[in-house]
Parts: C-alpha cells; structure tokens; sequence
C-alpha cells in the first residue's frame, strides 16, 4: 500500500512539474488582452498628500561626546554583568538598567 501511494505520489509530482513547465508562450491567443490604463496620478497609501522630507537639524554633537556617552553605557552594562555573575537571580536577570540606551 505505501508503495503504491508513493508511485501515485511520484506520478501527480510529474504531471504538476509538467503542466508547469509548457513551452506556450505567455501571450497566446487564448489569454485575453487587457488594455493598459495610466493613473492620472501615482496612488498614495492612506493619503493624498506629499511626503514631507524629514528636517535634518544643523546640531552636529562631537564625537568626544558620543564616545563618553558609550564608554560610560559599556561601564554600567558590565557592572550589571558583574552584580549579576556575583548573586544571580531572576529578578537580576530581567531588571532594566540604569543606562540611559536602550539595549
């Protein structure tokens, strides 16, 4: 019985793979034309209005700041690592941290 339904299996396989693989072209005569309309205008989605472009703001911060700003995030992640390698917990393990990132 399997082998019968692996066979039956193997033959709807063939006949799918070969309906798929016709060599007709994709414009036969039996498929209809349809005519090609143009939009007046293009379609928004939700919304008629233009985009507005994001204003880009001129405050350029330098990099010392940044680089402080992640070095000070790496310290207070490995201290948490630490207290938390130290006494673990759950409670530890899901706290939020004191970083002001977001992680």
């Amino acid at each position: 019985m399997g082998l019968c339904l692996g066979v039956c299996g193997v033959a709807f396989v063939a006949l799918a793979f070969g309906a798929a693989m016709r060599s007709e072209p994709w414009n036969s005569p039996a498929q209809p034309e349809l005519p090609l309309v143009k939009a007046a205008t293009p379609a928004r989605f939700f919304s008629d209005r233009a985009p507005v472009p994001p204003a880009v703001s001129p405050v350029q911060v330098p990099i010392e700041v940044l680089l402080l700003q992640i070095e000070n995030h790496v310290r207070l992640e490995q201290a948490a690592a630490e207290s938390f390698l130290a006494f673990p917990s759950q409670a530890l393990l899901h706290s939020k941290t004191s970083s002001p990132f977001v992680n």
